[in-house]
């Protein structure tokens, strides 16, 4: 992998990490197409790869996050009904996450080595599209805030992250078509679409620790790794923001036509 191949790399998965458009089947895709050879971990380096959206996030949301955790400790130990609604709301996003994480391992089990498969990608593409007009034009803005969200609401949202372990399935939509259908307003929706992949990439990252710093860097040159892992940062922030803004102005079926519109050319022509 060359620097021009790395900053490209970084590029997509920054870009397409938020928006819904599946960063995971992207990579697959580019891969596929032009014969790039990141090496044998290429598990690893996706992962690499979404530590830098993770810290994208974790910048572009640094205030909220803060006042959150505040509200947490706050409440934990004070029992202060200010700071009730954060306290529910971290509650909230570590059942998501629980629920993400066992129902997307019985995913991963039950597809087995089928479940990264061009095929796959361009069926999940297809879904992912519907998923978008589905959101837009099926499902009725709902006017619950964050004081107002429940346990079924963090079971459900969790259910539709775990989904994304499906290349092609993307994480931000399944997620947003979630919050959405469970009634939560537009804001919320995003808030907490977005606050939630905090633990799912850091866990992943956390545990993938030992091999990004053993054999994957050797296996790798240093140069294009770290021109991949800005240009994947500065794109995850790009990407962050152009979402926001589509979701906003209620124009998701412009991404609904490009996931559907990829998806048939990947399972037409790879």
């Amino acid at each position: 992998m060359n620097w021009l191949e790395a900053l490209f790399i970084g590029f997509i998965q920054g870009i397409s990490e938020f928006l819904p458009i599946s960063s995971t089947a992207h990579l697959l895709i580019f891969e596929k197409v032009f014969s790039i050879n990141i090496g044998e971990n290429d598990l690893t380096f996706e992962i690499f790869l979404h530590f830098a959206s993770l810290l994208a996030v974790l910048f572009y949301f640094r205030y909220e996050l803060l006042k959150i955790l505040q509200d947490f400790i706050a409440y934990l130990f004070k029992k202060n009904k200010r700071t009730k609604a954060n306290f529910r709301f971290g509650l909230l996003m570590i059942l998501s996450t629980l629920v993400t994480l066992i129902v997307g391992k019985g995913i991963e089990e039950g597809l087995g080595e089928g479940i990264r498969s061009t095929a796959t990608v361009g069926a999940s593409l297809i879904i992912t599209g519907l998923f978008l007009i589905l959101m837009e034009h099926g499902v009725h803005l709902g006017k619950r805030d964050v004081e107002q969200m429940t346990w079924k609401d963090g079971i459900l949202i969790g259910f539709g992250q775990a989904l994304a372990v499906i290349p092609g399935i993307s994480r931000s939509g399944s997620t947003l078509v979630a919050a959405l259908w469970c009634g939560l307003e537009r804001d919320t929706a995003i808030k907490y679409s977005f606050l939630l992949s905090i633990p799912v990439i850091g866990g992943l990252t956390f545990l993938k620790i030992p091999e990004i710093s053993s054999s994957f860097l050797q296996a790798h040159d240093i140069v294009p790794l770290i021109l991949a892992f800005i240009s994947s940062f500065i794109f995850a922030i790009v990407g962050i923001k152009w979402l926001i803004s589509m979701v906003q102005q209620t124009k998701l079926s412009l991404f609904a036509i490009y996931c559907i519109g990829l998806g048939v050319m990947t399972w037409t022509f790879l």
